[in-house]
């Protein structure tokens, strides 16, 4: 009798945030957390400094907020798409859907979440719809 082979344990999706707001940053951890599977790796304040993590951390996937101070999220999404092809972006903002939805796409992102639709179901979902197979 031969034991099973235990199937190997998935890894972790990484998540960085970028995101000015302290509060939102918290929220988005607590978020990540929640959620079976992702684990944050690193926060940052800028657009720059969400660059330069994403350069130095090597996540999976960027929750990147639209308005930051200094380079906006936009910008900080095209620049870290063209140093890694392979991460997952997705643009956080208060603004509605409807709104931001289309910039989301201009700019290489996967895709755009309000904030306040912002939950465990709605990561697990957009990582499922984004992710590299």
């Amino acid at each position: 009798m031969s034991a099973a082979t235990p199937e190997p344990a998935k890894q972790a999706t990484r998540v960085l945030i970028v995101d000015d707001q302290e509060p939102f940053r918290l929220a988005a951890r607590m978020v990540v957390e929640a959620t079976e599977g992702f684990e944050v790796v690193g926060e940052a304040e800028t657009g720059e400094e969400g660059v330069e993590l994403a350069r130095t951390l090597e996540p999976d996937l960027v929750l990147m907020d639209v308005n930051l101070p200094g380079i906006n999220g936009l910008d900080a999404t095209r620049q870290i798409l063209r140093d890694s092809g392979r991460v997952v972006i997705l643009l956080l903002s208060t603004y509605e859907e409807d709104e931001y939805g289309p910039r989301a796409a201009e700019c290489g992102a996967a895709g755009y979440i309000p904030k306040s639709a912002f939950g465990p179901d709605r990561l697990a979902a957009a990582w499922d719809e984004a992710r590299p197979a």
